[in-house]
């Protein structure tokens, strides 16, 4: 190559260097920071899910902080741990907003925690963004979004879904055992799997509560032996499924098939007995979902993080998917409404959908919730790996749900 033509590459690739850098260093965010409040539970009953959320909150902002940030400024997340409990949930989330200044305010996890930190949001005409608030009928405020995918009726949707995949498998249930916490959301949700049950014609052997925080599940593991169900329903959160199946074990017995409602996805794959066990999903590591390029993104990212702070689990499923979903409905609003105005970004969120790595999310129903359908599939713990088994389009590839 003649020098002249190697002396124009190389004034060229300098130029080009130089516009780059300059466009990265316009592109960073700059100026007082937004700031995020939020609680999770860090400790108490509801940790071990607790801390996949906080997790993915901290990918989240440091990917926004590494581009943009919102609207060109730097973000910059305010979490306090709630301890599990509801009371403290209210309490703090009165801190962020008169104390700590916060700009916006992110849920909770859990819906007893949601409620609280709702009618704190209400109070403060705050837009507040949540992923885990299962009693819709519960949600008057008109500026909460759930962003989870649960339908406005998930006692009819989940309910449905599970027995439908029963159904279709190759040996169906003719007897239910109905367990659950008296939590608020998996209560009403298992109570509308009684009915969903009565109607397919399964004979219901027991319906079992326990208080939430209860860790004695020795009683209700007997009645279940007793039962001899050929499908237990769990309503459970986080660790209950974990203790209810160590419960049963240690009278060597364990149900033919069992699904869990909302699970600690990590602790329930790794469970001995957790094989075969069932749970709600809206998100799994196989296609269709890893199609999608900014999910491979943060399951690389989450693999990471998930390995430092010593998660049983690091793939992406069920609660990590929702968290990361919140997130990117609340930076496609303030986005789209180009504002921090709550009220602004509460009326682009009802008018236009997200969408998320969950799926398309939309709020244009009663309450901001779609009803009769929702985003959630069945999966299935198999060898040792959750896989969706049901509804069959967005099943693993080859998976099935397995009948002893």
């Amino acid at each position: 190559m003649p020098a002249a033509n190697r002396s124009v590459r190389a004034v060229f690739g300098a130029l080009l260097a130089l516009a780059l850098a300059a466009q990265s260093a316009l592109a960073a965010p700059s100026g007082p920071p937004v700031r995020i409040g939020s609680t999770l539970a860090l400790t108490g009953p509801l940790a071990a899910t607790g801390l996949v959320h906080k997790i993915v909150g901290e990918i989240y902002v440091e990917e926004l902080n590494r581009k943009n940030g919102l609207l060109g400024r730097p973000v910059e997340w305010v979490l306090k741990d709630d301890q599990s409990r509801p009371d403290l949930a209210r309490t703090l989330y009165e801190q962020l907003i008169t104390v700590d200044k916060v700009d916006l305010i992110m849920g909770p996890y859990a819906t007893a925690n949601i409620l609280s930190a709702m009618g704190v949001a209400q109070r403060y005409n705050k837009v507040l963004i949540h992923h885990t608030f299962g009693t819709p009928s519960l949600a008057k405020y008109d500026m909460q979004f759930p962003a989870g995918g649960l339908a406005g009726d998930p006692d009819n949707t989940i309910p449905k879904l599970v027995f439908d995949a029963l159904a279709a498998s190759a040996k169906p249930p003719k007897s239910v055992a109905v367990v659950t916490s008296k939590f608020p959301s998996v209560h009403f949700i298992s109570l509308g799997a009684r009915d969903a049950a009565k109607k397919r014609g399964l004979r219901e052997v027991a319906f079992l509560e326990w208080d939430f925080g209860n860790r004695d599940f020795g009683p209700i593991a007997a009645r279940l032996k007793d039962a001899k169900p050929d499908f237990v329903w769990v309503g459970g959160l986080g660790l209950e499924g974990n203790l209810l199946i160590d419960a049963m074990r240690k009278i060597d017995y364990m149900p033919p098939l069992h699904f869990h409602l909302f699970p600690a996805p990590g602790p329930l794959l790794k469970a001995a007995g957790g094989e075969n066990a069932l749970a709600a999903t809206t998100f799994e590591e196989h296609p269709p979902f890893t199609d999608n390029p900014v999910a491979v993104e943060f399951i690389r990212l989450y693999h990471e993080r998930g390995a430092k702070a010593g998660l049983p689990d690091t793939s992406v499923e069920n609660q990590s998917a929702i968290s990361y979903s919140s997130w990117q409905t609340l930076e496609a609003a303030v986005t789209g409404a180009r504002s921090l105005d709550d009220k602004a970004i509460a009326q682009w969120l009802k008018k236009n959908p997200v969408d998320a790595i969950v799926g398309r999310l939309r709020w244009d129903g009663p309450f901001n919730y779609i009803y009769g359908t929702d985003l959630y599939k069945v999966k299935q713990n198999q060898k040792g790996k959750w896989v969706i088994v049901w509804p069959k389009e967005f099943a693993a590839p080859g998976a099935r749900l397995i009948t002893p």
